[in-house]
């Protein structure tokens, strides 16, 4: 008869925990996607961004990239998306996108690759348009 001995081996936490970046008081920034950010699951990374707005607020999402293809993606608190974006209406691989806020809150700014394909730096800025009395 053999007898096994049984010892508790303590788990370990892990070390990274999903933070998104608050944006600064100016809600522009210069940054960089690599393969270290926020895997997509369909290929690719991104870099998330909190900033918050105002239900009535009118929002412009400009990511610019010599490097990549951007796609902007703007999320409530939930994680719905509220409004994507790929290319801008000026011809080229930007992302320009623009939305109205329903809900005063704590909202996503998500960067990405489109289809996955790249990283490198980018710039992002985020306007409030105007605000609806």
């Amino acid at each position: 008869m053999t007898t096994l001995a049984l010892t508790a081996v303590p788990t370990m936490a892990q070390n990274a925990v999903y933070t998104p970046i608050p944006l600064p008081a100016s809600r522009e920034v210069n940054d960089r996607l690599s393969d270290r950010d926020i895997p997509t699951g369909v290929g690719g990374f991104a870099r998330d961004y909190t900033v918050y707005f105002e239900a009535g607020d009118q929002v412009a999402i400009d990511v610019t990239s010599d490097d990549f293809d951007t796609l902007v993606i703007l999320m409530n608190k939930d994680g719905v998306i509220i409004g994507e974006n790929d290319d801008g209406p000026d011809g080229t691989t930007n992302s320009l996108l623009f939305a109205r806020i329903k809900e005063s809150g704590t909202y996503t700014v998500r960067v990405q690759a489109y289809a996955g394909q790249g990283t490198g730096n980018f710039f992002l800025k985020v306007a409030r348009l105007r605000e609806v009395q």
